[in-house]
């Protein structure tokens, strides 16, 4: 039977295989250096704007350009004004010399003179600028006179003609700048049930004197006397005795403040409106009790009043006199 032959090559060498690995690596390095120069030398892709994006840059692009000149005109505007103001600094330097000049030449000539023609220079100065200053004085007087005169504004209120007042009344105070309304009416209702219940003290003393309130910041003080019918009239009339009356009644107010000054009070939603509103013009005559600091504020309420259609009434009261009546005083008399 026959042998089998075993044939054996050359072994493989290991130099040869690092050779292979190292033209495989050498040739992966060169593709990837040759795609790198390719995406780098590739044309650049631009991406082109939408309409909407080109009009705001050209819109910022002009406001820009806009702003630039602007700081330009600027910035000449004031390199023009730092020459005038160079050039007037100059002119006044040159002026300020040449007066200070002037000044000493004419000290210098006045030194050369003898007493009386140093009198007489002095006499000659003053009387020059005596002239400049009349001159100065007449150019004014011309300016003035030749202003047009502002007009004089004359308010026109309804006729001046006075009627006593029999009807309802309501009574505002003015002083210093401020307005109130004086609740007089329900302080007299107050006194007159107090007096009823006080009468009866008359037949023991000749006078009473009592207060009431406060009421709306015043209390109300009152004198009332015992009077006693004469003999003479009782045997005319055949009634006789005595009964009471009021001798006096005074308002006091219970602070210095009361009321609002008349800017607020002419306001919308003032006290002062408020109280008016309760008023219907044509019926009621608005009193006002006025004190010479208040004459002001009493020009600006009866403007107002009269516009609204109120019939007024003014009582002047001298500083420090308060409020007051008695039987033998007077009405009021409106306008």
């Amino acid at each position: 039977m026959p042998r089998s032959t075993i044939q054996r090559g050359d072994p493989v060498n290991g130099d040869s295989f690092v050779d292979i690995v190292a033209c495989v690596v050498s040739i992966m390095i060169i593709m990837v250096v040759l795609e790198g120069m390719r995406i780098k030398n590739a044309p650049e892709i631009l991406s082109i704007p939408s309409p909407p994006a080109v009009a705001e840059l050209e819109k910022e692009l002009a406001a820009e350009q806009s702003l630039r000149a602007d700081v330009w005109k600027t910035a000449e505007e004031t390199r023009e004004l730092e020459r005038e103001i160079a050039a007037r600094g100059m002119k006044r330097d040159y002026l300020a010399t040449a007066v200070s000049a002037a000044e000493h030449e004419i000290r210098r000539r006045r030194d050369k003179l003898d007493q009386a023609q140093r009198a007489e220079f002095d006499l000659a100065d003053q009387l020059s600028q005596s002239r400049r200053r009349l001159e100065q004085l007449t150019r004014r007087r011309e300016q003035i006179e030749n202003q047009p005169a502002e007009p004089i504004v004359v308010e026109s209120y309804p006729t001046p003609i006075s009627r006593t007042v029999d009807g309802p009344e309501a009574h505002l105070l003015v002083a210093n700048g401020r307005v109130l309304f004086v609740p007089l009416e329900p302080l007299l209702e107050e006194f007159k049930s107090r007096a009823k219940r006080q009468v009866y003290k008359l037949r023991d003393q000749p006078e009473l004197t009592d207060t009431v309130g406060p009421v709306g910041g015043f209390r109300l003080h009152y004198t009332l006397e015992r009077h006693d019918v004469p003999l003479e009239i009782a045997q005319q009339t055949g009634r006789g005795g005595s009964y009471a009356r009021l001798r006096k009644w005074t308002l006091i107010p219970i602070a210095n403040d009361l009321g609002e000054p008349v800017r607020l009070a002419l306001e919308k939603e003032s006290d002062f409106r408020r109280e008016l509103a309760k008023i219907l013009p044509g019926r009621t005559t608005i009193t006002l009790w006025v004190y010479p600091d208040g004459f002001e504020a009493f020009r600006r309420i009866r403007k107002e009043l009269y516009r609204l259609g109120y019939s007024i009434a003014a009582r002047p009261l001298p500083p420090g006199t308060p409020i007051g009546g008695s039987p033998e005083g007077t009405k009021s008399a409106a306008q």
